[in-house]
């Protein structure tokens, strides 16, 4: 089969590599009908590089038709369409039997310090072959995959599988009050989900950052009040000047490690990915930093005794915080990967509807088959051709 593999930095190439088999009971093999780049790949495609090997296969949203199941397997049967969470989790663990599907003990990297595995990402997350290749195979597939509609278009519901339950997430954990304000971070994918999300649920007053004409345009469509960081001298002052002088309810953090603004830390990542992989694992777990700008933005944004939520990922073991500021303030935080399976019934009802009323289906701005896969990972990085999303076509 073809898929889409990691060869080093900012490089990858679709090979032919082995067809995936049953290994266990409780798999399953999906033939891949529509798989997505996410913001997450990005960091694969550059600072994870010392937990990649070459040849390992990427991508984590992923949707299509069951071709064979386990004999554990009874929930799904041959020719079933599914969408595939991007955690692999086993349903019956004291984590998942409390909604903590991203930690599941069964699927745990204890080695790593890690939590639950995860397709296409890393040695530190399992290693398990991802999704941007014609056919995956799935673990815990007696658990994890969601059956969908036979019927509409795959994008109403690929999106299932991240990016709308982690948005989704990202705005419950904000704990915004009726009539409260939220601010969200960053507008790609995640953030332009989570301000859709985010007037879903009733919130009105939602204020959305970025520096991208494209992304902001999008976000003012979707009915959010923008902030063009490029264009003001400081994003928390023009958040209080929106919110009575107090900054925001909540802000939603969607940029994450790799944010704008802070070239000496970009220096800095840049050059610890480059090192020998067992001198740069040691770096990134001992002394790694991120580029913090976006979540001191958020720490600034934020009112006093408001929340702060986290759907950026982050990396860095050494991140310097402004422990006064978040203590004087008396801020709440929440993070962490997405439960993706916490919010599976009430989403999928949602996208099921006649309306699309999420735009699901115009969100993506580039389709192609597998095969351009490595020409649009450097548009998607770069912003370029006013790339927000990008689909993929086995």
């Amino acid at each position: 089969m073809k898929a889409l593999t990691w060869q080093g930095l900012n490089d990858v190439a679709v090979e032919e590599v082995p067809d995936p088999r049953i290994e266990q009971p409780t798999d399953a093999v999906v033939r891949v009908t529509s798989t997505a780049i996410c913001g997450s790949d990005l960091h694969l495609y550059g600072v994870l590089a010392p937990y990649l090997v070459p040849g390992d296969i990427l991508g984590h949203e992923f949707m299509g038709i069951v071709e064979e199941v386990g004999s554990a397997v009874t929930g799904l049967e041959v020719g079933d369409r599914v969408v595939v969470p991007f955690n692999i989790s086993c349903g019956h663990c004291w984590m998942c039997s409390r909604g903590l599907f991203a930690q599941c003990e069964t699927t745990q990297n204890v080695d790593q310090g890690k939590g639950a595995s995860l397709f296409g990402y890393t040695s530190l997350y399992g290693a398990v072959p991802g999704g941007q290749a014609e056919l995956v195979r799935v673990p815990h597939a007696d658990f994890g995959p969601v059956k969908v509609p036979t019927e509409g278009a795959d994008e109403r519901y690929l999106y299932l599988s991240d990016i709308l339950p982690t948005a989704w997430q990202g705005v419950d954990y904000a704990d915004v009050p009726e009539g409260g304000s939220l601010v969200v971070l960053g507008l790609g994918p995640v953030g332009q989900l989570a301000v859709r999300s985010a007037k879903l649920r009733g919130i009105t007053d939602v204020i959305a950052v970025d520096l991208v004409p494209e992304r902001l345009a999008t976000a003012r469509a979707a009915g959010a009040t923008t902030i063009d960081l490029s264009e003001v001298p400081d994003v928390a002052d023009a958040v209080r000047d929106l919110t009575d002088g107090r900054g925001a309810d909540g802000v939603l953090e969607a940029v994450g490690m790799e944010a704008h603004g802070n070239p000496v830390a970009a220096t800095a990542i840049s050059a610890a990915s480059r090192l020998p992989k067992p001198i740069a694992r040691a770096a990134i777990e001992k002394v790694g930093i991120d580029r913090l700008d976006a979540l001191l933005t958020a720490f600034d944004a934020v009112r006093r005794g408001g929340t702060v939520s986290i759907s950026g990922v982050y990396g860095g073991m050494a991140d310097p915080l402004p422990m006064m500021t978040m203590f004087d303030k008396g801020l709440t935080l929440r993070m962490g990967q997405c439960h993706v399976k916490q919010w599976t019934d009430e989403l999928l009802e949602i996208v099921s509807q006649e309306e699309d009323v999420l735009g699901l289906e115009s969100l993506a701005t580039h389709r192609a088959p597998l095969e351009h896969a490595p020409e649009l990972y450097e548009t998607f990085r770069d912003k370029a051709d006013g790339c927000l999303k990008v689909v993929l076509k086995p």
